[in-house]
């Protein structure tokens, strides 16, 4: 049994993994990530099969972990900003 996942449920994960993205310290990481994750949900938009929605909601959910885990990572070791970078 498969148990339905709403679009409310899908939008939470979707902003929390841009939110998550958002906080990489580093450009190139923070931007791929960013990057990432919008071409991923624009590409499975159309997806009406419910077990491979639950199969890609899961996905995303241990990417959002990964993710945290990384951005722990990265803040213990920064570097110094990029150029491309707004230094203020």
């Amino acid at each position: 049994m498969v148990s339905n996942i709403s679009r409310t449920h899908i939008l939470a994960i979707y902003k929390s993994l841009l939110r998550e993205s958002q906080k990489f310290t580093n450009y190139n990481f923070r931007l791929y990530a960013l990057r990432r994750v919008r071409d991923a949900f624009k590409e499975h938009k159309s997806l009406q099969d419910h077990k491979l929605i639950k199969k890609e909601y899961d996905f995303a959910k241990d990417n959002l972990e990964i993710i945290k885990r990384q951005v722990i990572i990265g803040e213990m070791y920064k570097t110094d900003k990029l150029v491309i970078e707004n230094q203020q």
